[in-house]
């Protein structure tokens, strides 16, 4: 599937890659959908009132506060046009509780874009996903699946490991794990932003069928999260029995798809 988000994202923001900020920890999404809901309601409510001061609000490190309170008190700050208010977040991360450490985090992205587009005189563009990214790539998981075997001979897991981190490497995208389960290969890999990884993967995976078309033609990919055995079972059971009278199916709950053109 050509026509997907990342091409339409890439399209959007093809001139402005030096406004680009991508989150680098994994954050599951649902988190970062808490974060922005409440972030934009308590700026709706704001916006009828004065701007507020820092020196107005309650310290976070106390322990007078419950979590929902300290949440509302990030956002808070999070959304304050002065340095000191991202010092102040950047410090309470060094010894946040396990419960607000993803929450901070992702105050302590908010106020670093506040800052960069107050101070540049333009606004920032903010990417996130549940995987996280580094620099200027986004980390995605990809799950091959085996074509009529159970299980991945030893050669044809070094052709896949070879194969795979070469076409990623040549364009300068970075292969971060390699694992095999079955009859499902599934890795990590950080790639540039503007890079079109359906052409790296089916490239790789035509190299590696030459030696026995061992791999299905489709593949999954997403940067939601990493997914199960159980998980990549149900999925692609479920997508192969829905495909029975069609040769092509498509993995279509996830972010990107691959089929045979």
């Amino acid at each position: 599937m050509e026509d997907n988000i990342f091409d339409k994202l890439r399209e959007v923001t093809g001139n402005m890659s030096d406004r680009l900020n991508i989150l680098e920890e994994q954050i599951d999404v649902k988190v970062q959908l808490e974060y922005f809901k409440l972030s934009k309601k308590i700026k709706k409510e704001q916006s009828k009132e004065e701007s507020i001061d820092i020196n107005n609000l309650p310290k976070l490190n106390t322990d007078e506060f419950s979590i929902e309170e300290k949440k509302n008190i990030l956002i808070q700050l999070a959304g304050i046009d002065d340095p000191k208010a991202f010092r102040c977040i950047e410090e309470y991360l060094k010894n946040t509780s396990k419960e607000l450490k993803d929450w901070t985090t992702l105050a302590l992205q908010e106020s670093k874009m506040l800052l960069e587009s107050s101070l540049l005189d333009e606004n920032q563009i903010y990417i996130s996903t549940g995987l996280g990214g580094k620099g200027n790539m986004l980390r995605y998981f990809v799950v091959l699946i085996g074509e009529e075997i159970d299980e991945f001979a030893d050669f044809q897991q070094k052709m896949i490991s070879s194969e795979f981190e070469y076409a990623l490497n040549k364009n300068e995208c970075e292969l971060e794990n390699i694992e095999f389960q079955e009859r499902f290969a599934t890795f990590m890999a950080l790639i540039p932003f503007d890079v079109p990884f359906q052409n790296i993967f089916r490239s790789a995976l035509e190299e590696c069928n030459q030696y026995g078309s061992f791999l299905k033609q489709n593949f999954m990919v997403t940067n939601v999260k990493a997914l199960s055995i159980q998980e990549i079972h149900d999925f692609v059971d479920k997508s192969e029995l829905e495909a029975k009278d069609d040769l092509d199916f498509e993995f279509d709950d996830f972010n990107e798809i691959d089929d045979e053109e």
